[in-house]
């Protein structure tokens, strides 16, 4: 998740050309209704972020002469590193 505020201001070009995620196993969730919720309850009532972006794979456009670009809006490669959190692997 990239936020905004204060002292993180959101810029037009906040990725790089390859970005690198690591999640927890036990931070992913079925629904963007869950992600919502998660957060109202970590950021509490009136402290949600100014913006709040997806970032689910690489960006691409067909805008540009009509043709397929990547990397338009942001990443070109999107890596995601999934850590085992559980009690099962500890």
């Amino acid at each position: 998740m990239l936020r905004s505020g204060a002292d993180t201001p959101y810029t037009l070009n906040m990725l790089p050309e390859t970005h690198i995620a690591v999640l927890k196993a036990s931070d992913i969730v079925g629904t963007y209704e869950e992600v919502w919720a998660r957060l109202r309850e970590r950021e509490g009532s009136g402290n949600m972020p100014r913006t709040f972006l997806w970032v689910t794979g690489p960006s691409r456009t067909g805008d540009i002469e009509q043709t397929i670009q990547l990397g338009a809006h942001g990443p070109r490669r999107l890596h995601i590193v999934l850590v085992d959190d559980t009690k099962e692997n500890p």
